[in-house]
């Protein structure tokens, strides 16, 4: 399909364990299942790699106060994190192939809300779940990022570490409805990001948690702005959409504390065709977000690079 390799990711680590039966429940979210049962944690692992991902992701998007309360993030915040890098790690390396580690640095601030950025407060979170996940990472995957300034934060407490740095952006979903070029969340363009992200020496850009409609047009700007910067100087382009129905953006628990419903069109082969779409625009990384099970990963393994003796357990187009 690509002249070029496909990094597959896995998809939504949250409604995974909660279709599996995991400890689940919000305001805690997917970080309650590192508490309370942490083998789920690892089965969500076993069965993206199963599915063919060739990255797995650290379950350290919920570990921050919004979710698990100030009190406890300073009391346990730094072995939470620790405790997920070393459950991806042990689930990679018994894959008996290479799988790697992508470190989550959610937005501490909140999801979607660049307005609640506050770096001063974000700071030494941050600094805590890169302590606790930097022995088993193989790269910092910076995710649902809704403004730059959030970016610039995590390649500050990140440092010059040697370990790449992926930065993902979570874009507005009303855009292209509205007649406007593809933005975060914050109204900042995606070239303005693209730019960003060179500036702050990142490896790849993406865009996530957003609906599949707005990702195309996303993926070509960043093309574009790509052939500015020399061969060597240009970024890898991913897309891991999510699969949330349209809601609406005006209450503050709808962009963090809400379970939104899943649509029904996005089924493996319905997802796949998104995926064939960002592909066929220059996208080299590819998975899913939030609502995006294995069966959508191995949908895309089967339909891009297909393993030897893999099973099929849908039919393609």
């Amino acid at each position: 399909m690509a002249p070029n390799p496909i990094t597959i990711l896995d998809g939504g680590t949250g409604r995974e364990l909660m279709r599996m039966g995991a400890p689940f429940r919000q305001p805690e979210w997917s970080a309650l299942a590192l508490m309370e049962g942490p083998q789920f944690v690892t089965r969500v692992h076993q069965a993206f790699i199963e599915a063919g991902a060739d990255a797995i992701t650290t379950n350290s998007y919920a570990i921050v106060p919004f979710h698990i309360g100030a009190e406890r993030f300073q009391q346990r915040g730094l072995e939470l994190a620790t405790l997920a890098g070393r459950l991806a790690r042990d689930a990679a390396a018994a894959a008996g192939r290479r799988v790697q580690v992508a470190g989550s640095l959610p937005p501490i601030c909140g999801s979607y809300r660049a307005e609640w950025f506050d770096a001063a407060f974000a700071r030494p979170i941050l600094a805590t779940l890169v302590t606790g996940l930097r022995p088993f990472v193989d790269h910092w995957q910076a995710e649902t990022l809704s403004s730059i300034e959030e970016a610039e934060l995590v390649r500050e407490v990140i440092g010059q570490d040697g370990k790449p740095l992926w930065l993902s952006f979570t874009l507005r979903d009303d855009a292209p409805a509205a007649g406007l070029a593809p933005q975060l969340r914050s109204g900042q363009t995606v070239a303005a990001a693209v730019a960003a992200a060179a500036r702050l020496g990142a490896q790849a850009i993406l865009f996530n948690c957003s609906q599949p409609e707005v990702m195309g047009a996303a993926v070509r700007v960043a093309m574009e702005e790509n052939r500015a910067f020399p061969a060597k100087a240009q970024l890898s382009v991913g897309v891991y959409a999510n699969a949330f129905a349209p809601f609406a953006m005006e209450s503050e628990a709808n962009a963090n504390s809400e379970l939104h419903d899943i649509r029904s069109d996005l089924t493996p082969a319905g997802y796949l065709a998104w995926v064939k779409d960002w592909i066929s625009q220059g996208a080299r990384i590819v998975g899913g977000c939030c609502g995006i099970g294995p069966e959508h990963i191995l949908a895309i393994r089967n339909a891009i690079a297909p393993r030897s003796g893999a099973t099929t357990r849908e039919q393609l187009s």
